[in-house]
Parts: C-alpha cells; sequence; structure tokens
C-alpha cells in the first residue's frame, strides 16, 4: 500500500490569490463606474488624504513606503487629476497633496467599492468564521508597522453564537495554529 501524500497547506499561496483576486474586482468594479487604471495604493492614499492635504513624507509613513515611493504615489494621483501637489507656504522643502474635486469624486466611489466589497465576504460567512479569518489574518502580521496599523483597524462586527465562538476558537487554535510551538492536539496528546 503506498503512502498517502498530503500537501502542505500554503496559506501565503493562498494569500496572494485572495489580494489578487480582490484587486480585480476593486479593478473592474471602479471601470464599471468610469475610474480606469486602479493601482494597488489608490484605497489607502485616497481614505488617507480625504482628511486633508498630507506632506509626501508623511504619505509615505501612513503607507509603509519610502519617500520616493509616496512620491511616485502623488505623481500618479496628479497625473490622473485626482490631487494636487505644492509647496508648504511655511516648509519649502515639504511638498503637500491634496485631493482635487475629481479625487474626492473618486475616493467616495473607491469607499463604496470596498464597502460592497467587505458586505459581500461578510455575507458568505458566519459572524464566527469573519471572526476567525480576521484573526488569522493578523496572526500573519510580521513586522510590528503592519500590527501597529492593524490594531487601528476595528473588528468584524456583531457578537457571534456560543457555537460560532467555538467554531472560532476551533479555526484560530486547531492543529495548524501554533503547530511549531507544540500546542496542536497530537503534540498535547489530544
Amino acid at each position: 500500500m503506498a503512502a498517502e501524500s498530503t500537501a502542505t497547506y500554503r496559506f501565503g499561496d493562498l494569500l496572494a490569490l485572495t489580494r489578487q483576486s480582490w484587486l480585480g474586482q476593486m479593478t473592474s468594479r471602479l471601470e464599471r463606474l468610469g475610474y480606469a487604471g486602479y493601482r494597488r495604493s489608490d484605497a489607502a492614499a485616497m481614505r488617507m488624504l480625504w482628511r486633508g492635504p498630507l506632506p509626501v513624507g508623511h504619505l509615505g509613513a501612513v503607507l509603509g513606503v519610502t519617500r520616493q515611493a509616496a512620491r511616485k504615489v502623488a505623481d500618479g494621483l496628479e497625473q490622473r487629476g485626482y490631487a494636487t501637489t505644492e509647496r508648504d507656504s511655511r516648509d519649502t522643502r515639504q511638498l503637500n497633496v491634496t485631493l482635487t474635486q475629481a479625487g474626492r469624486e473618486y475616493a467616495r466611489a473607491i469607499t463604496a467599492v470596498i464597502d460592497e466589497l467587505n458586505h459581500e465576504v461578510a455575507g458568505r460567512v458566519s459572524p464566527a468564521e469573519l471572526v476567525a479569518a480576521d484573526t488569522v489574518l493578523r496572526a500573519a502580521l510580521f513586522d510590528d508597522s503592519a500590527k501597529q496599523r492593524a490594531s487601528r483597524l476595528p473588528r468584524p462586527p456583531g457578537r457571534p453564537s456560543a457555537e460560532d465562538a467555538v467554531l472560532a476558537v476551533i479555526l484560530a487554535e486547531g492543529p495548524w495554529h501554533r503547530a511549531s510551538e507544540g500546542n496542536s492536539p497530537r503534540q498535547r496528546g489530544a
């Protein structure tokens, strides 16, 4: 009898496919609304700039990229008519990025599409599964900067039922969770 082969679970591959699918949905839905050319950095940048003008360096810090990369984001927004850049009147070394009216409309469209996608995903799973997915995604953050940014994001809404709460614990602490730390059922003697 041949030994049964078990494939290694590749969370990173699934996560990459999920991100690719999400970005594809963002792109196609925004195109249907008349906004062609969606870029990966647009959602975060537009939501940050919605609050008001930001220096390029601060935009980069918030996005978790270098000042040079933030300048490219700002240039891309400016080339598409969504933002303007100008030197700060008090400190000419600083370059401020400000949304145009078209940029504010684009930001509203991005927010609406994100809300729509979030609602669709939440509708496909139980509240406990959404809580478990949130827990797993937060556990997959390795660097402190990403962890800090994620800590400011709200958790999934609603309180799961007792049955759903048990499922969330099982999903979050199953045999695949922290197996290297001796916490799997096999290693605990379960």
